[in-house]
C-alpha cells in the first residue's frame, strides 16, 4: 500500500541573513532548501524526548552540587 504525503504550498517572510544561512546549510547537506526546512520543522515537532529523558534533563538542570569525579574539564577526560 502506497501512501502519498500531501503538501501545500505556502510562503513565509524570513530575514535575508537567515535565509542565506539556511541555503548554505541545505547545500552542505545536499538537500533542497525546501527539504532542509521541512526536516528542521519535522525534527522540532516530532522529536520530543520521552519521560525518562525529560526527567534526566530536569535533574541535570536543577543540580547545584556534583559528586566527586562527575565533572570533566574536557571531552578527552569524559571518554
Amino acid at each position: 500500500m502506497e501512501t502519498t504525503i500531501r503538501r501545500k504550498q505556502t510562503s513565509f517572510r524570513l530575514r535575508t541573513d537567515l535565509l542565506d544561512e539556511m541555503k548554505i546549510a541545505a547545500e552542505r547537506e545536499n538537500r533542497t532548501l525546501n527539504n532542509f526546512v521541512e526536516n528542521l520543522l519535522l525534527n522540532y515537532i516530532y522529536n520530543e524526548p520521552n519521560e525518562v529523558t525529560k526527567a534526566a534533563i530536569e535533574e541535570a538542570m536543577s543540580r547545584t552540587e556534583y559528586p566527586e569525579g562527575e565533572l570533566y574539564d574536557n571531552v578527552e577526560d569524559l571518554f
